[in-house]
Order: C-alpha cells, then structure tokens, then sequence
C-alpha cells in the first residue's frame, strides 16, 4: 500500500512510526516549519523523516497547484493526515483510490475542529481520546473508523492529557492498520447533531474570571497551563500568571468573594461561588514570590481579583 502522510507534532510522528513498523510505502511527508515565536515543545517530524530516509516537504500552502501535482504523482493508495494545520481540499481527498483518513485529538463527534484537549478540560469533561476517521471536505465530519478513550483525571492538565491522546491515537490507527491495507474496513457515520464544533483558542482567552464558580476556574487554568501561555490576570497591578491549582472544598471561605489570600500554608483565591481554589504554582510580576515575601508585602490582608488586566 502506498500512503502520502500530512504529519506534524507528536502524533503525527507517533502515527508515522506506526505505518512504518506496519511496512506501509510511505511515499511523501507533507510537514511543516516550526513556526517562529512558538513555544516547540513537541516532537519533529522532519527530524523523524532524517532519520528513515522519508522524503517530505513543508510548503506554505497544501493546496497549491503545484503540491496537488506532486502528491498526484505519488499515486497514493491511501492519504493520512495526522495533526497537519491546514485543511486539505476536495482535490487532495479525491486522489486516493482507498480514501484519505485523519486522526483527530478527541472522541468525535464531539469537539470537532481546533485544540479539541484544551476544549474538553476548559468543559470539565472526564473522558476524551482520539478518533481516526474519512475525511470530508467539512471538518471532522467522516465516517468513523476507530475511536480509543482516554480518562482526564481531575487535576490534570492540559500536557498530561495530550500525552494520553498520543498514546490513543497510536493505539487507533495500529488496531485499524490492517483492515484498511486489506481494504476491509468498515466506518461507521458520526451523527454530527450530538456532537460540538469548537474554534482555535489565544492567549489572551486565558484571562481569569475570578467572579466565575471555582471549577470553571481550576478547568480554565488546566486547559492553559504550561507549555500552552497559562490563565492570567492582574493582582495588585501587576500581571499573575497561576501555573497550577487545586480545589479545596474542605476550606471554608475567610474572606470576600474574588479575592486573593495567603496564610502559612499557602495561597488561595476565593471564587465567585465561595469556594476555595488553592494556587499551587503562580507568578506575579514575571517572578515566584516566596509565602513568606508575600505575607510581608501584604501583611497578611486579603487582596481584590477583580480589577482588569491592564494592557
């Protein structure tokens, strides 16, 4: 069987390996650059292609005329496209005579389209994983082939999540590998209705709501954490950056709603709704005060969340 691979991020390598253990003749590796200014802290397919003599390319756009030929040329049986950024058009799905297939990061139909993780955390789901799925001109839309579910414990963040997806995304296309190289494969239609559809995410959508309940909150500073730009807001006028939280439903609240106190075992916010969230891991003004510089600086009063962040 001869596949082209749209690849890039962990598990676009994952899934690489996977087809070639599986001896699959991967005939082009469509990639990309890493992008200047981002934080690359997954791992790199082009180095994977060095290293098993893959040819691949990294072109600004898939779609080019000029890509669509090259891709052509390769006669593909098969086209897969494991975490690549751009959607492929209608004239890159038709050139497979086996159809072209896609891995995404959650259990369609629900969180269709971008960061799918960071999306089911920000939800308070307690389950996702990955999907390999035909695709179609609309997004995550095609016949499901192979789903694989990963649990989202209640402190996890985002990162550790991901991980889990890599491993389910390997294990998805590994169970599936074979019927779709015998062509026995038997996908099933996703009912789209039950499902969801969520955009790209900024760094500025990490801002804090502290008059928010304290799940939404703990969610929030999951879904963000580090080494995605982590939930922020500003406390007495300077930017907070809380890297890692906790529920603490066995405090009750000393102080006003929104507000922000240490005593000497830690730090802590008062939620919207009055419940307690631990900050286990911030920054304030670029640096990790000490609990017992900030007692001084404060004096041990409580401190207002609710002012903006300021630009």
């Amino acid at each position: 069987m001869k596949a082209v691979v749209f690849a890039y991020h962990n598990v676009g390598v994952r899934c690489l390996s996977v087809l070639l253990d599986a001896g699959v003749a991967i005939s082009l590796v469509i990639t990309h650059h890493d992008a200047p200014g981002e934080n690359i802290w997954f791992d790199s397919v082009i180095e994977l292609c060095h290293r098993q003599g893959l040819t691949w390319i990294a072109p600004d756009d898939a779609n080019a005329p000029e890509i669509i030929s090259q891709i052509a040329a390769c006669q593909p049986d098969i086209i897969f496209s494991f975490y690549y950024r751009q959607m492929l058009g209608a004239s890159i799905l038709a050139l497979p005579t086996l159809g072209a297939l896609n891995m995404h990061g959650s259990l369609l139909p629900k969180y269709r389209g971008r960061v799918p993780v960071n999306w089911a955390i920000i939800h308070g789901e307690r389950e996702t994983g990955a999907t390999l799925h035909y695709m179609v001109e609309k997004p995550d839309a095609g016949a499901i082939v192979e789903q694989v579910a990963v649990p989202i414990l209640g402190d996890d963040l985002a990162i550790d999540v991901f991980h889990k997806v890599v491993c389910a995304a390997e294990l998805a296309l590994y169970r599936a590998l074979p019927d779709i190289m015998t062509g026995k494969v038997n996908g099933h239609m996703p009912d789209l209705s039950t499902g969801s559809y969520f955009g790209g995410r900024r760094p500025e959508h990490g801002l804090i709501d502290w008059q928010q309940p304290a799940q939404a909150i703990h969610n929030l500073i999951r879904a963000v954490a580090p080494p995605y730009p982590a939930a922020f807001c500003t406390l007495m006028d300077k930017p907070l950056r809380v890297l890692r939280s906790k529920l603490r439903p066995d405090m009750h609240a000393p102080h006003a709603k929104s507000s922000f106190f240490c005593d000497n075992h830690g730090c802590y916010a008062v939620c919207g709704d009055g419940r307690i969230l631990q900050l286990l891991d911030w920054e304030w003004d670029g640096h990790k005060p000490s609990l017992a510089d900030w007692q001084r600086l404060t004096d041990g009063r409580p401190i207002s969340l609710r002012q903006p962040l300021n630009s």
